[in-house]
């Protein structure tokens, strides 16, 4: 009885997927953290089944990137345009010195 209860918190601790100080290192006095994945498996053991694929995933992307970006584009071209019309900023030839 008395031992099931010094081992508990033992297993929880590998239940969360939390290593004890690692003992092979003498010289360092720090605990170390070990993080354990369940993407590919359960608890048990038993591996996961593979994830769904999302059909047409890069058309979709493009789908929604492309016209963003247009009119992510028509935004700056219409406002360098108002910033020049007001003489807020004009590039000026003297600039160039190729």
């Amino acid at each position: 009885m008395a031992t099931s209860i010094l081992r508990l918190p033992l297993r929880l601790s590998k239940n969360m997927g939390i290593m004890s100080r690692n003992t092979g290192l003498k010289t360092s006095n720090i605990s170390r953290v070990t993080q354990s994945r369940t993407a590919v498996s359960t608890a048990s053991g038993a591996i996961l089944p593979k994830p769904d694929k999302t059909p047409f995933g890069l058309f979709r992307m493009a789908v929604v990137v492309v016209p963003f970006l247009y009119v992510g584009t028509l935004i700056s071209k219409n406002f360098a345009a108002l910033l020049e019309e007001h003489d807020i900023f004009v590039p000026e030839d003297d600039d160039d010195d190729d």
